[in-house]
Formats: C-alpha cells, structure tokens, sequence
C-alpha cells in the first residue's frame, strides 16, 4: 500500500476495514487516500481506515468514481440553493409572492402607524408618543379595524411584485455572481441584483402604497379603496399613482442594496454552508432590515409626503407665497419631486423631521424582513424538496 503519495481508490458500502462513518460520504464520490486517511475530491478530509487485518482485501489501486446507489435516506444531502433545471424562475416566483404577502399583511397595523408618525403637521387627535401608545389610540378611539384598513389592496400588490422580485433577484445573482467571481458569493453582485429586482417590485407596488397611504392617514375621506382610486384619477389623474415613483426608487435602491449586501454577509456568518436554518435566516433578515430601514428612513419621510399629499403641508406652502398672485397661482398645486418634498420636510421641521417616524420604521422593518426571507426560503427549500423527490422516483424507475 503507497501511504505517502495520494493515490485514487474505489470503495463501496461494504469495504471491510472502512470505518462506517466514511462509507456515506465516498458513495457517489472520487476519494484520495492520504496515508490512513480519507481525502474527498476537493481535498477536504472525509474520514480515517481502520488498521488493515491480515487477510483483508486492500482497496484497488485504481481511479474510479463509484457509481451512485439511490437513497431514499431523510439524510440525503439536497442543495435548495441550485433549484433543478426549468423550475427555479416558477419556485422563486411562487415563494415570494406567499412571503410577500405574508409579510405587509401581518405587519400592516405597525406600518399603519408608521405612515402616521411621519406625518409633518399630524392634527391633535393623531399626536402618539410611541407605536404602542399609537395602537391603543387608534383602537379606541376609531376601531379595532382601522389599523388594517387598506391591506387589501396592499395584498394584491404585493403577490406579483414580490414574485418579481425575487425571481429577479435570484436570477441576476446567480449570473453575475458566477461572472464575477466564479464559484464564490460576491456582494456587488447581491447589491446589484438587489437593485435591480427594485425597479420591477416598485413599478407595481407604487400605486398600491399610495392607495394604501391614503386610507392610513388620519379622518382620510375616502370611504374604501375602489373610492380612493376614483377620487384619485377624477381629480389628479392617473400620474398621481406614480408621482413618487422616483423617490421610491431612489429610496429602495440604497435599502435593498444595503438588505441584501447585509443579508448574505450575515448568511455567509451564520449558515456558510448555506442550508435550510429557519434561524439563520431570520436573525440575518431582522438585522439587514432594521440597519437598511433606519438609513433611508429620511427619503421614507419624503415618500409618505408626495404619496398623502398632506393638506396642512400644501397650506403651509401656500401661505409663505410672497405675493397674493402667487398664492392663487400655487392654489390647487400638488407637491411633486423629491427635491420639493426635501424643501417642504426641512421647512416644516427642520433635520430632525427627516427621521419622524424612525422607531416605527425599524420595528416595522426588523420583522417584516425577517417574515419575509424565513417564508421566501421555506417554501423554496418545500418546493425544491418535492422536485428532488419527484425526481429521485423517476431516477429509481427508470433503473427498474
């Protein structure tokens, strides 16, 4: 036997002198023997020998892959990662739209208070110490009901948008990724990726958030979703359903860059060997979320001012004209751009108005993003389970 040079051996489950704990890893795999020790294809150790008996067989000096007996083993190793050919675009399409929705409707009382804390001039009746002091509030003073009010339309925009986004995302990871740095994880590409999965998310969730806004704001007049949106197009046209598009995307691209850039360096922390670990993957989207929510939340505040096109922020406006013509001329204006919205949010409260609103973000944030990535990768690791299963049946009977 050479013991000092690597030398490529054949084994099989029933090898006399392998010690047990290496017959699962060599099926299926090339291993080196490296004196009394087991070294798989990549050089990583596998296992050790016992000490050859006299009389027992030695391995064959021979390189060999051995063939691979199917498993029905619950042990099997499963990569939910690499999802099989032809059905990974349907399975992340199908996982983020359920964590999608899951994630705004179970969140949508604290978001509720969030678009209300970040009002510029709230009236008396809508002034909240904290989001708890804001829950007990609206509960007792307009209904157990009101926090949800809007979440229907925030669900029907959150399926496909999600679905979107994170095909989109997986998609152009994996591509750029194995461009980049092939066989490795890069974080430009994951912040790239990211970005770009937002441009489709936003270009269907907006009108959904301004709709959704509009029905969270304190004594809001509309009297449900379909009036809003009636109200809407009557009297602003269909370009208020986008008036903040931009200042979306220039908020979200910088939160979803930052999210994920942070949610796969924390993967890369807590679960290098990226498996399915349900606690892994909420304690990574917990604090991707919370760190990416608190640094956009001055574009947020701008945002929740050109979707609510707040009455008391439009009069203040109004009233600093300098000339009576021009308090006419501005008479009926709407507040549009993101460089106005930062004018409008500095003139009515100075710096500290851009963070109105912080704590509610961040605990909105924190959850939601760990809702959201514990689904997505839940039902990616169910879905991709079933098509290994599906797919090691078929294997078995075509051997038959």
């Amino acid at each position: 036997m050479e013991v000092d040079g690597f030398v490529s051996r054949r084994t099989s489950m029933e090898t006399p002198g392998v010690d047990s704990r290496v017959t699962g890893a060599a099926a299926g795999a090339e291993i080196r023997w490296l004196g009394d020790r087991l070294m798989g294809a990549t050089g990583g150790f596998v296992g050790a020998l016992s000490p050859r008996m006299a009389g027992e067989q030695d391995f064959s000096p021979v390189l060999h892959r051995a063939t691979p007996e199917p498993s029905t083993s619950a042990d099997q190793e499963m990569d939910y990662e690499g999802l099989p050919p032809g059905a990974a675009t349907s399975t992340h399409m199908l996982a983020g739209a359920v964590a999608g929705i899951m994630e705004h409707c179970l969140m949508y009382p604290i978001d509720c208070v969030k678009t209300r804390m970040q009002s510029l001039h709230p009236e008396p009746g809508a002034r909240y110490r904290n989001v708890m002091d804001a829950l007990r509030q609206i509960v007792r003073t307009e209904g157990v009901w009101r926090p949800i009010r809007g979440v229907n339309v925030l669900a029907v925009g959150a399926g496909p948008a999600h679905a979107l986004y994170f095909a989109c995302y997986e998609k152009i990871k994996f591509s750029l990724s194995d461009a980049i740095h092939p066989g490795g994880n890069s974080h430009f590409a994951n912040g790239l990726a990211g970005c770009m999965a937002t441009v489709l998310h936003d270009g269907i969730m907006n009108p959904a958030e301004v709709v959704k806004q509009r029905m969270q704001m304190f004594n809001s007049p509309y009297r449900g979703v379909l009036d809003c949106m009636g109200s809407m197009l009557r009297h602003e046209g269909s370009a208020a359903f986008y008036r903040s598009y931009t200042t979306q995307l220039t908020m979200n691209v910088p939160f979803q860059a930052l999210h994920f850039m942070t949610y796969e360096y924390l993967q890369e922390l807590f679960n290098p060997h990226r498996q399915y670990n349900p606690s892994s993957h909420v304690v990574s989207g917990a604090l991707a979320g919370a760190l990416a929510a608190a640094a956009t939340t001055p574009l947020d505040v701008c945002k929740t001012l050109l979707n609510t096109q707040e009455a008391q922020a439009i009069h203040v406006i109004q009233a600093e004209a300098t000339t009576a013509a021009a308090a006419s001329a501005s008479g009926g204006r709407h507040i549009s751009g993101l460089g106005e919205a930062f004018r409008t949010v500095y003139r009515m409260g100075g710096m500290p108005a851009f963070f109105k609103g912080v704590q509610a973000r961040i605990i909105y944030q924190m959850p939601s993003t760990a809702i959201s990535w514990s689904v997505y990768e839940f039902f990616k690791y169910i879905i991709t389970k079933r098509q290994h299963e599906r797919q090691l049946r078929g294997d078995r009977d075509g051997d038959k």
